[in-house]
């Protein structure tokens, strides 16, 4: 019983860099090709789950008619949510919060931004749904169009990562990764 999930992240968004979070921003021209190349010449797939965030959604529902694949949307895909941080970008946090932003990036489970999601929760939420499409679509190959730091997530158990190395995980706009989802639980990253 296992299940492959190829996960894309989203492309750029109108509103830029930073920490997005559950901010609802639309992609630009540049993110939609930047998705659009990600999967040319991939799959094939069964179906489409995305966030309900437009960034995801959108592309998701165009993907869905141009292949003629069921599309479905979980909300546990979403971003952390990051709490008064949603919107800045780093840089801007350097200046009027360093110590808290450098807590953050050293140990992201031992320290939540202020009003934000712990990651502990955000890690219990991905997972669960992780746990949802291994047993819904067992033997299936499915496209999760979803975030960065879900990505970074699961990719960071599937390589076995310490979870103070997290945020140090590469995921750029578009980018598109393979994992398979074992009868266990266990992640293991599919290398092209």
């Amino acid at each position: 019983m296992t299940v492959q999930l190829d996960m894309l992240r989203h492309g750029e968004t109108e509103l830029g860099g930073g920490l997005r979070g559950s901010l609802d921003d639309a992609l630009t021209t540049l993110g939609w090709t930047q998705m659009r190349e990600s999967v040319k010449g991939r799959g094939p797939w069964d179906r489409i789950v995305s966030s309900p965030l437009q960034r995801c959604a959108l592309f998701a529902q165009e993907l869905s008619g141009q292949l003629g694949l069921p599309v479905s949307f979980d909300k546990d895909l979403q971003e952390l949510h990051f709490g008064a941080w949603e919107g800045c970008n780093t840089a801007s946090l350097m200046e009027t919060n360093a110590e808290d932003l450098g807590a953050f990036w050293s140990d992201p489970y031992g320290f939540t931004p202020p009003e934000g999601e712990p990651v502990l929760a955000f890690s219990e939420r991905v997972l669960a749904a992780v746990g949802r499409l291994q047993a819904a679509y067992d033997g299936e190959r499915v496209l999760v169009v979803c975030h960065g730091g879900v990505m970074k997530l699961l990719l960071a158990k599937a390589r076995g990562l310490p979870r103070e190395q997290l945020l140090q995980v590469p995921v750029i706009h578009g980018a598109l990764f393979g994992l398979v989802v074992g009868a266990d639980g266990q992640l293991n990253e599919v290398v092209a």
